[in-house]
């Protein structure tokens, strides 16, 4: 893989996706609480599954990203079946670090925002670092 950015990797790209929030997503599920409310972990992978849709279409072949950094403020509960929307849009591209700001909203209001840090890598490689010792 080159060091080079891919230059189909540019500010603005975005996607979103949805969640109907079920009992499976809540906090008491996940073990992030004892609440039956859309759990914080759940926010985190919905954003973060909004940040890779943003830039499937545009990496390069035997590619993929991997999460670095996360700063998510979850601000409001979200109770069972209501749809949460995690939106990403791509605002820096510095060599292989991608940075999205991202924000998960509910009815017109804000359930979470943040930034959500990615790095480019090779997947074959990745995946073959990741299986030896430390």
């Amino acid at each position: 893989m080159q060091e080079q950015p891919d230059h189909a990797l540019t500010p603005g790209l975005a996607a979103r996706v949805e969640l109907t929030v079920t009992d499976a997503d809540t906090a008491q599920a996940v073990g992030s609480g004892d609440v039956p409310v859309l759990g914080t972990p759940r926010v985190l992978a919905l954003a973060e599954a909004a940040t890779v849709a943003a830039t499937a279409r545009h990496l390069p072949a035997g590619s993929t990203t991997v999460g670095t950094r996360v700063e998510l403020d979850h601000l409001a509960a979200t109770p069972v079946g209501r749809t949460v929307t995690a939106q990403a849009r791509l605002t820096a591209v510095d060599r292989r670090r991608l940075v999205f700001e991202v924000t998960v909203t509910e009815g017109g209001q804000t359930v979470a925002e943040g930034r959500v840090q990615r790095v480019l890598v090779d997947r074959h490689r990745f995946v073959e670092r990741a299986g030896q010792p430390a």
